[in-house]
């Protein structure tokens, strides 16, 4: 009897000395916690139209475009959230003979179809804003480079494009929280959006 205790004993301690088994967490992204969504006024003397844009974001003037060369023009500009690696680039033209409405449309058509290649849709809207402003934003599915882009215009003198970017490699689930926070503060850009002659 003491030896099949024994025995008995001697198992039980070598089939509770099994290592621990660890279950691999699944993949998940960084909590990021947001900000109020607060305003303040773009009217900066010069310019040719105001907006408001999100207080923990800061406007300057574009020096440089994409492949190292001056901006088209000195309305060219950005706005900059250095805490999420996000950036909205405006670029305006004036419409004259040289610009005309429909190269500005083909060439910004050309421009956010572009990400057809990795998009999983392309959906545009078209709307007048409260202040008279003709607007087509596009809001684009996948892991393409720009989540949301727009232009607005009055088709006759003005004509601004826009478009977010974040500095990283495209990737949809992970940019996701960002972009859906920061497309209402690109909606309310465009909502507030005004030329200044009119």
């Amino acid at each position: 009897m003491r030896y099949l205790l024994a025995c008995g004993f001697i198992a039980l301690c070598f089939s509770a000395c099994k290592p621990p088994v660890y279950t691999p967490k699944p993949k998940a992204y960084y909590r990021i916690d947001l900000p109020e969504h607060n305003y303040i006024t773009f009217d900066k003397e010069g310019y040719p139209f105001s907006f408001e844009y999100p207080e923990y974001g800061y406007t300057f003037k574009d020096t440089l475009t994409a492949d190292g060369r001056k901006p088209e023009n000195k309305y060219w500009m950005n706005i900059d959230f250095p805490q999420w690696g996000a950036r909205i680039y405006l670029s305006y033209k004036h419409i004259d003979a040289k610009d005309n409405l429909n190269k500005l449309l083909g060439d910004t058509h050309e421009m956010s179809y572009y990400h057809t290649k990795k998009a999983d849709y392309i959906n545009p809207k078209d709307y007048v804003n409260p202040n008279g402003v003709t607007v087509v934003s596009y809001s684009v599915g996948g892991n393409a480079a720009s989540a949301y882009q727009f232009i607005a215009t009055d088709t006759l003198k003005h004509f601004l494009r826009g478009s977010l970017y974040f500095d990283v490699v495209p990737n949809a689930d992970s940019l996701k929280p960002m972009n859906e926070f920061l497309k209402k503060d690109i909606a309310h850009l465009i909502n507030t959006l005004r030329w200044k002659d009119q």
